[in-house]
């Protein structure tokens, strides 16, 4: 069976937008992040007391609002950020959730993970510096991960003297890098994290500028064509059942749209049995709706009794993933202790299915700053990234990643110790 890769879908409203920050060391993630959470009036006044009390302990002369990101002490202590920093906040036209993820290259498993759901990437680089080794590292790796969108943000633009000319030479090598990258959405934008130039008002410094402000173009992004609403991938979680006597007895069948849309008397496939039947009706939050669709997490009712259970995954007769055994994945690896290697057995997460694997054949081993490709590489040590053949024990219903972001990734986890040692995306399956 052969899965369907669609590259537009209807629209659906989408209210949140998911994006992670990216760049190279000190180029001011976490003190961007703080200063759009200030000017958009998202912290409240403990916190804000808190880091300009913490500011003055370190002999700062102004309030370092990266503090407000940096959330554990030894990433206060060093300023670095060591570990992803989720927060969230909200203006009156989108909710937001910020993933400000490490600089530095020991933590490329942390800005992996920070990036793996997210909607838009957001990548800075100091004006100063230009395009550095970090940076297209960080925008190579949100390629990989299929990040939809990215925004370019030359910061410190104030040490620069808010120069044109210094702009638009960075934008120009950014654009030459990002040329051989799959980067379908790219915004470039001047700004001045530290005094706030270009987030959220335009900024009377740069008047050469014309395009839109971090916020503004935060706000209006377009994701919601993003989502794949055609092929539909309902991953089964649980099962409902409330073991009534009473007439309202039923078997609910209860998850999360991966992709497509599900409406009531819509014929379905249940794999990998192959049975066949329709939706009786669907609910959200305890009450009825008339259709879903990505993200929602919803209960499906069957019209037939059949066989569904956890790890079983709903879509329709014509338009199924691929029941596979073999998988070639591009592979990041997160295990500082013992390395990828071929013949090694490990189980994969896939969705809510879990099966034990093992590794037949490590293809190469790819440097992500030059993008060359080590085919003589034996395995896959911490934070490297490599195209990996897997042997499932289990067949998989899956998706190539850059079809379905969902069903075409998973996690790697040491049967050992249930640590997760890898993050995988599909490239191939047979």
């Amino acid at each position: 069976m052969m899965a369907t890769c669609q590259e537009t879908s209807p629209q659906r409203p989408v209210d949140l937008l998911r994006f992670a920050t990216a760049g190279s060391v000190d180029d001011g993630k976490s003190t961007l992040i703080g200063r759009l959470l200030y000017d958009a009036k998202a912290i409240f006044a403990d916190q804000l007391a808190a880091v300009e009390a913490t500011s003055r302990s370190r002999g700062d002369d102004y309030t370092n609002l990266a503090l407000l990101t940096d959330g554990l002490r030894a990433e206060r202590e060093q300023g670095i950020t060591i570990d992803v920093a989720y927060r969230y906040f909200a203006t009156p036209q989108r909710k937001f959730i910020v993933a400000d993820t490490p600089g530095h290259v020991q933590y490329t498993r942390n800005m992996v993970t920070g990036a793996s759901t997210a909607d838009l990437a957001l990548i800075l680089l100091d004006a100063r510096k230009g395009v550095l080794e970090q940076s297209r590292r960080h925008a190579f790796l949100c390629s990989l991960l299929r990040v939809p969108h990215m925004v370019l943000c030359v910061n410190k633009m104030d040490l620069v003297d808010y120069s044109q000319e210094v702009f638009d030479r960075v934008v120009g090598d950014f654009s030459a890098f990002v040329a051989e990258l799959d980067v379908p959405s790219l915004v470039m934008i001047p700004i001045s994290a530290l005094h706030g130039d270009n987030l959220v008002d335009q900024s009377g410094n740069m008047p050469w500028y014309e395009g839109p402000t971090l916020l503004h173009h935060l706000e209006h992004v377009a994701v919601a064509s993003d989502h794949n609403l055609v092929d539909v991938r309902f991953p089964v979680q649980c099962v409902i059942r409330p073991q009534s006597t009473s007439a309202s007895d039923y078997r609910g069948y209860a998850g999360q749209i991966a992709s497509g849309i599900l409406k009531a008397g819509d014929e379905v496939m249940v794999l990998p049995s192959g049975f066949t039947t329709t939706i009786k009706r669907i609910e959200a939050g305890g009450s009825e709706v008339p259709e879903a669709y990505p993200p929602m997490s919803v209960t499906i009712h069957l019209t037939d009794e059949i066989d569904v259970g956890r790890g079983d995954m709903i879509c329709r007769p014509d338009g199924a993933p691929i029941v596979a055994h073999n998988i070639e994945a591009m592979i990041c690896w997160m295990d500082e202790y013992r390395p990828l290697k071929v013949g090694a057995r490990y189980a994969i997460k896939h969705t809510t299915r879990s099966v034990r694997a093992v590794a037949s054949d490590l293809r190469y081993c790819l440097n992500v700053n030059t993008l060359h490709r080590d085919a003589s590489a034996i395995q896959l040590s911490l934070n490297e990234i490599g195209r990996v053949r897997l042997r499932t024990a289990a067949p998989l219903l899956a998706d190539e990643y850059r079809c379905n972001r969902t069903t075409g990734g998973f996690i790697v986890i040491d049967e050992g110790t249930n640590r997760t040692v890898g993050a995988g995306m599909i490239i191939g399956l047979s």
